[in-house]
């Protein structure tokens, strides 16, 4: 494990996307393509930019997409409200794979991400939010999993190097567990405490709560904070190693990518923040890059 370091100022940050999203989310980065994807839930678009041109693509989306994978036999899975859908990114087709399973009033598919087997685990947020009515789904050969992680936002699934640890948050609780996984069945057991953060908002010190997430070549977690202006770097032990203040409020989700995985690129959110924040972080709905010490991985598609 690398030495903490101190925080990486603003400046040393650059702007990815060319106009803000409402809320930016789910970074993905493409080797083969050398291209960053994201989606803007409430703007009902995924996007894509190819760094050394430039080249932007957007896709509008028939309703909130929630979280994106790569598919291996081409263009991306699509997480949405109604289902799961495969994205051409050649033509734009977009076709169904599976019809959500629950209650698409109260309930929509969040934060994901595969393992190394090609299954694309991807929770839900239960939107009235005074219950854990939200939970972990694997969605595995085209047939869907209840894992039975009852939260209320599911976030920042990842994995370990080995493939033998899951990590999980649970954002409105401030809590990220961590359980021990088993890459040939897929079955999760084991859930411990990773970390829990402070949930007084009112407290001058408030440092955010745990969104989207992504795990380095080292096996630390690198965790974006919403509300909290910042990126945490986390042992496997829940240490801080390193934190990041970035010049948004509301950081939802971090990815590795670049030629050699030291770009970390962080989605931001500005939809519903107040005029005097947003006079304040004026960068905040732009995905953000910033260079750092440590490589990342290589995200799996999604297998069939």
């Amino acid at each position: 494990m690398s030495q903490a370091s101190p925080a990486l100022t603003a400046d040393t940050f650059t702007t990815v996307s060319p106009e803000p999203m409402l809320l930016g989310e789910s970074p993905l980065w493409h080797a083969e393509e050398a291209a960053l994807y994201w989606i803007d839930i409430p703007g009902k678009a995924v996007h894509k930019r190819v760094l050394a041109t430039l080249q932007h693509q957007r896709w509008d989306m028939p309703e909130e997409p929630g979280s994106i994978v790569k598919h291996a036999q081409g263009g991306l899975v699509v997480a949405l409200r109604s289902g799961m859908f495969h994205l051409n990114t050649g033509n734009g087709a977009l076709t169904a794979l599976l019809e959500a399973p629950y209650d698409m009033a109260r309930i929509r598919f969040n934060d994901g991400r595969c393992d190394a087997s090609g299954r694309f685990w991807c929770g839900t947020i239960y939107e009235p939010r005074d219950r854990d009515g939200g939970t972990l789904y694997c969605f595995e050969r085209n047939a869907l999993r209840d894992a039975h992680h009852a939260v209320v936002t599911s976030n920042g699934v990842a994995f370990s190097p080995d493939q033998r640890l899951m990590y999980h948050a649970n954002t409105p609780a401030h809590r990220i567990n961590v359980h021990d996984y088993d890459l040939a069945t897929g079955q999760t057991s084991n859930c411990r405490l990773l970390r829990q953060f402070d949930s007084d908002k009112t407290a001058p010190d408030y440092g955010g709560r745990p969104d989207g997430a992504a795990v380095d070549s080292e096996g630390a977690y690198w965790c974006a904070m919403f509300e909290g202006g910042r990126v945490l770097r986390l042992s496997p032990q829940g240490e801080i190693l390193q934190e990041i203040r970035v010049p948004a409020r509301c950081p939802t989700m971090v990815a590795f990518g670049g030629k050699d995985l030291r770009t970390l690129f962080i989605t931001t959110g500005r939809n519903g923040r107040s005029e005097a924040e947003l006079a304040q972080y004026p960068l905040s709905g732009h995905v953000l890059a910033i260079r750092v010490e440590v490589a990342g991985r290589l995200e799996y598609s999604y297998r069939p």
